[in-house]
């Protein structure tokens, strides 16, 4: 009996400010973000790329992708895309583009990855406020903010 629908496995989700296409359909992710540091609040990036790669499933599914303010709650931008693996062994990569997103302030940010609406991944994008050094001052780099507790 063959299964006629698995749900598929994350492989990997990454953010980064490109995604490109070799000609051999390799991809070529560029500036992996860990997290985001800025001079001034608010603040415009001019697009984020969430990169999502799916295996290990069978059938149609809808892969939703939530970019989530630090209160945790309203969802700054969403994308939803349709896909199908019709074999275990098949991989399925989504790119999700979020262009204008505006940063109003500081803090932990949240990258949320669902398939038929089932959580899959939630992870923290920090973006940090990182004033430009006065004339005269050394500049010292500048660590990401701690986790909140509970998280």
């Amino acid at each position: 009996m063959q299964a006629s629908r698995i749900l598929p496995d994350l492989q990997c989700s990454l953010v980064c400010e490109d995604i490109r296409q070799e000609a051999t359909g390799n991809f070529i992710l560029v500036g992996v973000i860990n997290f985001v540091r800025v001079p001034q609040f608010p603040v415009v990036a001019l697009k984020l790329n969430v990169f999502n790669r799916w295996t290990a499933g069978v059938g149609q599914f809808t892969e939703s992708v939530r970019l989530i303010a630090p209160d945790q709650t309203t969802v700054l931008r969403k994308g939803e895309v349709k896909f199908a693996l019709k074999d275990p062994s098949l991989q399925a990569t989504n790119v999700t583009v979020f262009g204008q997103v505006e940063f109003k302030g500081p803090g932990h940010y949240f990258v949320e990855v669902l398939v038929d609406d089932v959580m899959k991944l939630r992870y923290s994008i920090p973006v940090i406020h990182a004033p430009p050094p006065q004339p005269g001052q050394a500049q010292r780099p500048s660590a990401p903010p701690e986790k909140p507790a509970g998280e």
